[in-house]
């Protein structure tokens, strides 16, 4: 390994390792040497990707690792291979007495010579194909690793690249030189995630191996696995050497950004608009598939699985291989939002992304006096008392924590309803004679049984016999739930939380315009809460009230970020802050900020307004699925129920011919399986609406929750 990698990672674990594996590498080097040359395409490649992924691992030893595990899964498949041989040709008998290709050869011996080895080599042929396919899992799965995170770090430094470089612009802006900038940026990986790793791996080569900052410049533009960000470094290196205006070539480099992230949300958007018509031939698809599987089962040519597999095994993988598909597209916003300067105060330590059990700065004291046990435990029943006297707020801020409730209150509920046997306990009902004739329902042709009046009777109803009940019990109760508050309380917290940018770009502004007058950033944040309304003016006027209580104006800023933690609002108080600490002057900073968000506002509003152009085109196919199955069941299949019905009773002609051609159908089965068919489309669809609306799954539960209604209400209709 060479110094710089080691400088870069610090000999820490982004590879696969410990004594065992690296053990193991050991043992396989040697076959590592006799496989791969060190010149090869291939081996140079992986140590290319090993450090852009920053991976610790030599190239030799990875690669002996990954030789390794692959020859340890394919000796494991190579073992169940001969033994699944064994059972399919010995115990079973799959192959009976038959040789293959040798029916026609008239030499005995030869035919008796391939008898006696046809087993054994069939077993053998077994073995291998399992063990290859062993290895190349373990060896692929292993080698796929550093391609894998290099193209999550190059995506994630593309994206966060423009905010980056407004940073660097703010910095120069506010004075700070070349090598303070790089530093600067080194210690923002708290915001700026994957781009300030990259800085500091500059950084920490000109600091521990004595390397001139522009070499480490070129060194690292050769090595990030993001295209743009080299082409950066190498336009910096070149101001540089040339000793040409930093502060100029970040403003060109800001604005040419700002153009490129513009032009790669169009190229996002238009892909996802290709992907809302795949997903309308996609969604169709187990529709159509279904409808055949019904004409073919009436005409006696298909079974039962069939349907089972196209409703509970198609229609799901379909969608979450959608979802997928999206998921490599779609760009989720990197980052948590949460500051964590490397100078924070305890109390901004102990506030920062607290847990449920965690009881703040105290907890650092407990131990050392008894005062402070008292004032653990005083402060554990306060936490308390608060979250019980307004449980809506705790739910708000943590609306996951609503399953800790819903989930076993909807078990109960599920559970007493089969307790009490409201809810059907079979699958398909029971049918036997009955005198009662009030107690008659619908049977199924497959279980019926008549009484002495001829009228079929079910003493104990299944799913088939209550499609509608047993699934409301057994599915939608649970996802109302559960899914309801859920809902609910997620999207009061994204509107809580984002309500504080609505206005961002107007208040930096304002910012900017007072401080340009001359007043000091402190006093502007105070002028503009005064003037302005709004919940991001509320900030401010707290804000000021904190730093004249005492605290610092950097903590007060971290603090009121922390508080509603969203990577936007982080990137922006980064910049105030890091900037307000050389002068408290920076109206030019401002202004940089103020344009940033600016540019967001403009993309978020395009994100917006083509994302729920998609939206409503999944929510139409899927109304669109819904009117066919509907109209399926009421126009196609109880016809063609009832003229089976007619035929049956009327004998002869014309009814023997409808009762050949419909007399496999059970009219109470397919009525379930549209029902659920519909019900797991709905779920679908709307997870994948939110997911392209926001990036988010979370997002997609209130879509889940008016879907499922729009189907129960449907369907209680149609059945």
């Amino acid at each position: 390994m060479s110094l710089r990698t080691l400088g870069e990672h610090g000999g820490g674990g982004g590879g696969f390792g410990g004594s065992s594996s690296d053990q193991l590498a050991e043992r396989f080097y040697p076959l590592y040497e006799r496989l791969f040359s060190e010149d090869s395409e291939f081996v140079q490649g992986l140590q290319k990707k090993l450090k852009q992924s920053r991976m610790s691992d030599t190239v030799e030893m990875y690669l002996s690792r990954a030789l390794g595990i692959g020859v340890l899964s394919g000796l494991f498949l190579w073992i169940l291979g001969m033994v699944i041989g064994w059972l399919l040709f010995i115990r079973i008998g799959v192959l009976g007495d038959e040789v293959l290709l040798l029916e026609g050869i008239d030499n005995q011996a030869l035919v008796d010579f391939a008898k006696t080895v046809k087993i054994p080599a069939l077993i053998l042929f077994t073995g291998l194909f399992f063990g290859s396919i062993g290895f190349a899992l373990g060896f692929g799965a292993l080698v796929s690793v550093p391609y894998s995170r290099a193209s999550a770090r190059k995506r994630e430094i593309n994206m966060l690249l423009v905010d980056a470089v407004s940073f660097m612009y703010a910095l120069s802006v506010g004075g700070l030189n070349q090598l303070e900038i790089l530093e600067a940026m080194a210690q923002a990986e708290d915001t700026y995630g994957e781009v300030a790793r990259e800085f500091q791996s500059i950084v920490h080569e000109t600091e521990y191996f004595d390397t001139d900052y522009k070499t480490a410049i070129r060194n690292q533009a050769l090595e990030t696995p993001s295209d743009e960000l080299a082409q950066f470094l190498t336009d910096m290196l070149s101001i540089v050497n040339s000793g040409g205006d930093m502060e100029s070539f970040l403003d060109d480099k800001k604005q040419k950004h700002m153009r490129t992230a513009k032009q790669q949300q169009e190229m996002t958007l238009e892909t996802l608009e290709l992907f809302g018509e795949m997903y309308m031939t996609l969604s169709l698809f187990p529709l159509l598939l279904i409808i055949i599987l019904v004409i073919m089962k009436m005409m006696g040519q298909a079974n039962d699985d069939m349907l089972y597999g196209t409703v509970y095994g198609l229609i799901p993988l379909t969608g979450a291989g959608f979802m997928v598909l999206v998921s490599t597209v779609k760009q989720d916003e990197p980052g948590d939002g949460y500051l964590r300067p490397a100078d924070r105060s305890e109390w901004l330590e102990s506030h920062e992304s607290r847990g449920l059990l965690d009881l703040g700065l105290v907890e650092q004291f407990t131990g050392e006096f008894s005062v402070f046990d008292r004032i653990e435990s005083r402060e554990g029943t306060y936490e308390t008392v608060q979250v019980l006297s307004k449980p809506h707020i705790f739910f708000r801020d943590n609306p996951v924590y609503t399953l800790a409730l819903t989930v076993p209150a909807a078990l109960v509920v599920v559970a007493v309803a089969l307790v009490s046997g409201q809810a059907p306990t079979m699958w398909d009902g029971v049918c036997q004679s009955a005198v009662d004739a009030s107690n008659t329902v619908a049977c199924s042709s497959s279980n019926a049984a008549t009484n002495d009046a001829g009228e079929k009777i079910v003493e104990t109803a299944g799913m088939i016999q209550q499609p509608v009940w047993g699934t409301f019990i057994y599915a939608y109760v649970p996802t109302y739930m559960i899914l309801l508050p859920l809902a609910v309380f997620y999207e009061w917290n994204v509107h809580s939380r984002r309500a504080v940018i609505s206005d961002i770009s107007d208040n930096l502004r304002k910012l900017s315009s007072a401080n340009d007058t001359g007043l000091t950033l402190l006093e502007s944040i105070e002028t503009v809460s005064e003037t302005t309304s709004g919940k991001l003016a509320r900030e401010f006027d707290a804000i000021h009230a904190k730093v004249n209580y005492g605290m610092s104006l950097k903590e007060a800023l971290v603090e009121f970020n922390n508080k509603y933690h969203l990577p936007r609002l982080a990137r922006t108080v980064k910049l105030i802050a890091k900037a307000q600490e050389a002068s408290s002057q920076i109206t030019d900073v401002l202004t940089t900020a103020a344009q940033a968000s600016e540019n967001q506002d403009d993309i978020d509003r395009e994100r917006k307004s083509r994302t729920r152009m998609q939206v409503v085109i999944i929510i139409m196919t899927y109304l669109t699925l819904l009117a066919v199955m509907g109209i399926l069941k009421t126009q196609f299949l109880d016809v063609m129920t009832g003229l089976v019905e007619q035929g049956g009773g009327g004998g002869g002609g014309a009814g023997g011919g409808a009762t050949s051609f419909g007399g496999n159908i059970n009219p109470g089965l397919l009525s379930l399986m549209f029902f659920h068919a519909v019900t797991l489309q709905a779920i679908l669809s709307g997870f994948i609406s939110g997911y392209m609306r926001d990036a988010d799954i979370l997002s997609g539960v209130k879509y889940v929750v008016v879907l499922m209604t729009i189907a129960l209400a449907a369907w209680i209709v149609v059945a």
